[in-house]
């Protein structure tokens, strides 16, 4: 029957396949819509913004032994010849793991160490050391650390963390709808009485499948005759109550092929036919601001245009990284031909002979489903190849099992909030990538740019003799080598105090004429050394502070400690202590700089951070924390 209006259209086009894929993201720009659901049903799903912990874990200093908890420096003359003997609730009290340390206890003992002479009398010959034995506040989560950056996918063991947390209902991003939308005359339902010429109607039901695994809710239609008028009013239709429209069939250029038509006039067309095979007569349009994909008929053409167009939108949807297939590099146990001028994707058998991976390819044929199921890889042939020939080694994408790629830029060094911040900022604007990182402390992170083991550090090391931050030790440490030392905060460093300040803390000598419990950072951090420094300046020594050998190993866990303690002090960055509700007394503004290679500050990842840092929507999210100020558009610090 010919439907006046539509002709038949002979011409697909060539166009290269990324140049297709490039357009349709553009042209995705649905904005992000969240819903709230209870965070033990939340598995697979992805975090619509930032979480942050509401308590930290374990919220109380708690034994991390069966024991006795004790006065550590009421121990100290213990020894094998001279046997301490302690009474009960005056000097020890009796603990289980994960009871509470109360006050004044600060050190247990473990039960196998304890000499038993009475109900209330026991001896010790081995003193105890401060803290020793003991899970302090905030051990596994501090509160208001960031757990998660938005775009994560929720594990089993990330639901345990957002309970543990008394995150009990979170903000995740609603599945985009994608509606699936099969045609053509000849298809019936599995379940149908077969003729001559019925097909089976399956590829809606795989594609349903691929869209739920990739994390979108599809919507499968029933089967739209070849009419015109009606696959335009599904079309429609489709558009109003989905986010993605996937139409299936008459994307070619055969008699019966209106699709492209009828997107042309009630939308608009980019693309007709991109340069890969299989999988050429690809459609890619839009229709009130959704986008709509038209797969061929053939299921491998099909399977591998979804792949290709449709889950990036998805993956864009869910701010999460479009997954890569790992690949691994192959011997050709046969010669394999491909046509100049378009993609070949050709599906493999691989096997391991001889301590050598070989593959062969299987049937090219773009409607033998079983070439896809078979497959253990993909070879996928650039356009500017004619071919491989027997012998030759290639690069395979595997297919079984398919792993994400994760591409993280490594930050180590001093901790700073702002680091999750960019981390997120950065995952929002680029979604396959991220910051991993390790506090550390700011010398470890120059050891680390030292031996090739991160991309960034972040450091503040105060040089005593100088009074100037980073150069002198960046100088020295990393002599020889091409690094840039990146200006990036200024912040404020000071005393992290109790509400109210009760004990009076103004200066260092406080810290040590008062008896406080101090909090320190560990060894290398830009804290401990101002810390140091400040000691020297006021002629002590480590032996005058109290705690001055516990370390905590964030800004975040150092206010934590003194959240629970009213008998304490840090020091640190204005920051922890307002997320902690604390007193902070400012000490000193110093120099956050980021260290990396010259190669990793020129590259591609490097230039995508720094615009980040350099843009106007980070800087406000960093000045709204408080106590900070984002270099702006600094030149990297001379190291001549």
């Amino acid at each position: 029957m010919d439907h006046k209006g539509y002709k038949r259209k002979i011409y697909l086009e060539d166009k290269p396949r990324t140049e297709a894929k490039r357009e349709i993201l553009e042209a995705f720009q649905l904005p992000l819509e969240k819903e709230m659901i209870p965070a033990a049903e939340a598995l697979g799903r992805a975090t619509a913004e930032p979480i942050f912990a509401r308590v930290s874990m374990p919220h109380y200093h708690a034994s991390a032994m069966d024991g006795i908890a004790v006065m550590a420096e009421n121990t100290y003359q213990a020894h094998e010849q001279n046997p301490l003997q302690l009474k009960l609730g005056v000097d020890f009290l009796y603990v289980d793991t994960g009871n509470p340390i109360p006050s004044p206890f600060n050190a247990v003992i473990m039960i196998e160490h304890v000499d038993v002479l009475d109900e209330e009398t026991i001896e010790i010959i081995e003193p105890a050391t401060p803290w020793q034995h003991i899970r302090p506040i905030g051990e596994d989560i501090v509160q208001e650390e960031m757990l998660f950056p938005q775009g994560h996918i929720l594990r089993p063991a990330d639901l345990g963390v957002l309970l543990a947390s008394q995150q009990t209902v979170i903000p995740v991003t609603k599945k985009p709808v994608v509606t699936i939308i099969p045609t053509g005359n000849e298809l019936v339902e599995a379940d149908a009485e077969l003729s001559s010429g019925k097909i089976i109607e399956f590829n809606g039901t795989v594609f349903a499948n691929f869209v739920r695994e990739w994390g979108g809710e599809p919507r499968l239609h029933e089967i739209v005759k070849d009419e015109p008028e009606r696959i335009k009013a599904v079309l429609l239709e489709a558009a109003e109550t989905s986010d993605i429209v996937v139409i299936n069939a008459g994307s070619s250029a055969g008699s019966r092929d209106y699709t492209v038509h009828i997107i042309g006039e009630i939308g608009t067309v980019f693309t007709h036919g991109v340069a890969a095979r299989p999988g050429k007569p690809v459609i890619l349009g839009k229709i009130n601001d959704k986008i709509v994909v038209g797969v061929p008929g053939y299921p491998v053409s099909a399977y591998l245009a979804l792949e290709w167009f449709v889950k990036p939108l998805i993956c864009k949807y869910l701010q999460i990284a479009e997954p890569k297939r790992p690949t691994i590099k192959v011997k050709l146990g046969r010669r394999i031909v491909s046509t100049m001028g378009a993609e070949d994707f050709v599906r493999m058998n691989i096997g391991y002979v001889n301590g050598q991976f070989v593959a062969n390819p299987l049937t090219r044929a773009a409607g033998v489903t079983m070439s896809y199921v078979r497959a253990d890889g993909l070879l996928v042939v650039p356009a500017n190849v004619i071919g491989y020939e027997q012998g030759d080694v290639a690069e395979v994408e595997l297919m079984r099992p398919l792993e994400e790629i994760k591409n993280a830029i490594m930050f180590c060094g001093s901790h700073d909030l702002t680091i999750d911040l960019l981390s997120s900022q950065l995952k929002a604007n680029r979604t396959d990538m991220k910051i991993v990182s390790a506090h550390v402390g700011s010398m470890a992170g120059i050891m680390a740019i030292r031996k090739g083991e991160a991309h960034v550090a972040g450091i503040h090391l105060l040089d005593p003799a100088t009074k100037q931050y980073n150069i002198s030790y960046v100088k020295k440490i990393l002599a020889g080598q091409d690094v840039v030392l990146y200006p990036f905060l200024r912040r404020k460093q000071g005393w992290i105090l109790p509400k109210g300040n009760p004990v009076g803390i103004e200066k260092v000598t406080d810290v040590a004429l008062k008896k406080v419990n101090f909090v320190n950072r560990q060894k290398g951090a830009g804290t401990r050394i101002l810390f140091d420094m400040l000691l020297g300046e006021a002629g002590l020594t480590a032996e005058d502070i109290i705690g001055y050998e516990r370390e905590m190993f964030s800004h975040l866990a150092v206010a934590a400690e003194v959240n629970g303690d009213s008998n304490s002090a840090g020091l640190g960055i204005f920051p922890a202590a307002k997320a902690m509700g604390l007193d902070f007394m400012p000490v000193a503004d110093e120099e956050y700089d980021l260290l990396m290679t010259r190669s990793f500050f020129e590259s591609e990842k490097g230039r995508q951070l720094m615009e980040i840092i350099q843009s106007p929507y980070f800087k406000q999210q960093v000045e709204k924390i408080g106590g900070y100020e984002v270099v702006e558009n600094p030149e990297p610090k001379s190291l001549e």
